[in-house]
């Protein structure tokens, strides 16, 4: 719970460009819209809004063991044979600005595919506070579940437009773990980009292993995206793992943007560090081309 709550810390702050009074526009209503009332008011003037044009977006959904588990899917509008990204969502779902990275991936023509991974555990838009979130939401996911997930949409991305052959995945802070697990599970995935996601924790019985944990097997190449800021994620775990990684020969690298603190990605929070977010999103846009997808 304490790994938890460190993750996302410095998403928690104050800004005068949305008040309280406006709070329920930005709840959301529907997957990809509004944002969770735990990281409200968002910074509405940084925030990076990517229209729909020439794109396919919207719901769709899978059935995994009797659960109908929705996604936020954006793609170029008539195209097929497409290579995929997942995008993998921080603790608050698949809000505005998930759906907004999906679009941007869409725009450079992959199918991108954001899973709402809490969907049986409840709605995280509705929980006021991140110390609630976390203990009615977050704390009880399995990863076996997320990775059932990802499975069943791996499946579903083949028979709907995209290429079984260019698969890559994407995530955020609690999204950033995911990617470097879902890595080591999946080997058809050519690679990952893990943004500030954490690497070392507690072990649980739904939380069995971390990204250190599986660093020794490791075959698909990440890029991590750390902030050398990041008082959540320390600089000393990114250099714990990369020595880990260099043991094995993984062509996984890091970046930690000096300045930078956790969450430097999230133009809609006061985290948000517009340089390093755009070299961090060129960063891994030129991974994934570099690694088969694209």
């Amino acid at each position: 719970m304490n790994d938890l709550k460190n993750d996302v810390d410095s998403l928690v702050g104050t800004t005068g460009l949305l008040d309280a009074g406006n709070r329920r526009t930005f709840i959301k209503t529907a997957l990809g819209t509004g944002f969770a009332a735990a990281v409200l008011p968002v910074c509405a003037q940084t925030m990076i809004k990517t229209d729909t044009a020439g794109l396919t977006a919207g719901e769709v959904s899978v059935m995994v063991n009797g659960t109908k588990v929705p996604a936020y899917r954006a793609q170029p509008e008539g195209k097929t044979n497409l290579p995929v990204i997942f995008v993998i969502s921080e603790i608050f779902g698949v809000h505005e600005h998930i759906a907004d990275i999906a679009r941007r991936f869409a725009k450079l023509g992959y199918l991108a595919i954001a899973p709402d991974f809490f969907v049986r555990q409840g709605n995280p838009a509705i929980y006021p506070t991140i110390a609630e979130l976390n203990k009615e939401i977050i704390s009880k996911v399995p990863d076996e579940q997320i990775f059932g997930d990802l499975d069943a949409y791996v499946a579903w991305a083949k028979d709907n437009g995209g290429n079984p052959d260019k698969m890559g995945i994407n995530g955020f802070c609690w999204g950033g773990r995911v990617v470097w697990l879902y890595c080591a599970r999946n080997p058809k995935i050519k690679a990952g980009a893990a943004w500030y996601g954490r690497i070392v924790g507690e072990k649980t019985a739904l939380q069995p292993q971390h990204p250190i944990d599986i660093a020794p097997t490791l075959k698909v190449p990440v890029l991590g995206l750390y902030g050398g800021k990041d008082g959540g994620i320390p600089v000393a775990t990114v250099e714990q793992m990369k020595e880990a990684l260099a043991k094995t020969g993984n062509k996984s690298e890091f970046i930690v943007f000096p300045n930078s603190g956790h969450a430097f990605n999230a133009d809609y929070r006061p985290s948000y560090v517009e340089a390093d977010a755009k070299e961090g999103w060129k960063r891994a846009t030129e991974w994934f081309k570099a690694h088969g997808v694209g």
